[in-house]
């Protein structure tokens, strides 16, 4: 019975222990368990991080490759279209339609003229100086200085030109005077002066004027008024009264066609017929587009050629 006694309690002891060491080894698996699951998490988040990562640097690489391509070919394109025009430009312009050709020409004769003034003045006799023609030859260049230097394209040989043919037309105004005073013409010489005197106030009112005119006519909104006053070669733009003047050039020659041919300078004719015959084209290829330049230039090449004609004629042909 002893036996049997002490049997059961080893096999109660033997139990207890186990259930004892189960319930340690399960306390033991479960606070491991986080640890390894957090573990194996912290891996698995490190891993995907590592590969969005590297997707994004290459899809990254992929679009700037892409956009570089684009604007590569989009440069090339350009590049080809703009040699392509610029070759069919080429083609278009001719001696008729080029600019420069034209603006150039124009130049050289308006170089002639100039020319012509100094010649006359060292070879000439005073006496064969028209007042009226130098006065207004004097308002002619003036005016187209200014205009050569704000026409597109801008024309520097022309504006040179016309500067110096200022100063050329001023010393044969003083040869004229001279000659006149000498000769007991001051009446006529007064005359002239009260006219360049008037002509000189009208210009420096215009001047000093013109431009709160066009404002007040602009902001008026009269029509057909407002659009004139502010087009781009309107009455209040030299690209206007440039033009104007050689109205006046070729009036004064419409106005002397029974002008004795000895008192006809061949140098300064010869002069205005090449410079009516260039701009009546010039006038058409600058911008603005000036169609009271070309107008002008077709009545001047017309009245200059007449009294070229004559002068040749009786020295020359008779």
């Amino acid at each position: 019975g002893c036996f049997i006694r002490s049997l059961r309690r080893g096999t109660i002891n033997i139990h207890h222990n186990t259930m004892i060491a189960a319930t340690t080894i399960s306390r033991m698996a479960s606070s491991q368990a986080p640890k390894v699951l957090r573990l194996r998490l912290a891996g698995n988040s490190t891993s995907q991080i590592k590969n969005s990562n590297y997707m994004k640097r290459y899809f990254s690489d992929k679009t700037k490759e892409a956009a570089n391509t684009t604007a590569k070919e989009s440069t090339s394109s350009s590049t080809t279209a703009a040699t392509t025009a610029a070759k069919e430009e080429a083609k278009k312009t001719t001696w008729w339609n080029n600019t420069a050709w034209w603006g150039t020409a124009g130049a050289m004769a308006g170089w002639g003229m100039s020319g012509a003034a100094i010649y006359d003045a060292l070879e000439s006799s005073p006496e064969l100086i028209s007042l009226n023609m130098t006065g207004v030859l004097l308002v002619y260049s003036s005016l187209f200085a200014r205009w050569a230097f704000v026409v597109k394209p801008q024309n520097l040989l022309l504006a040179g030109c016309h500067i110096t043919n200022v100063g050329a037309q001023m010393n044969q105004l003083r040869r004229a005077v001279e000659y006149k005073k000498e000769n007991g013409k001051d009446d006529e010489v007064d005359d002239i002066m009260k006219k360049a005197g008037a002509t000189a106030a009208a210009g420096a009112a215009c001047v000093l004027g013109g431009p709160m005119v066009q404002s007040a006519l602009v902001n008026a909104n009269l029509g057909f008024v407002s659009s004139i006053a502010a087009a781009e070669a309107g009455p209040f733009t030299v690209h206007f009264w440039a033009p104007m003047s050689k109205w006046m050039i070729s009036g004064a020659s419409f106005m002397e066609l029974d002008r004795p041919t000895e008192k006809i300078s061949l140098a300064q004719y010869t002069a205005l017929t090449m410079t009516g015959f260039f701009f009546s084209r010039y006038a058409l290829l600058v911008a603005p587009i000036n169609y009271t330049l070309c107008s002008v230039n077709i009545a001047l090449f017309g009245s200059s050629a007449w009294h070229l004609g004559r002068k040749i004629k009786a020295d020359f042909l008779s």
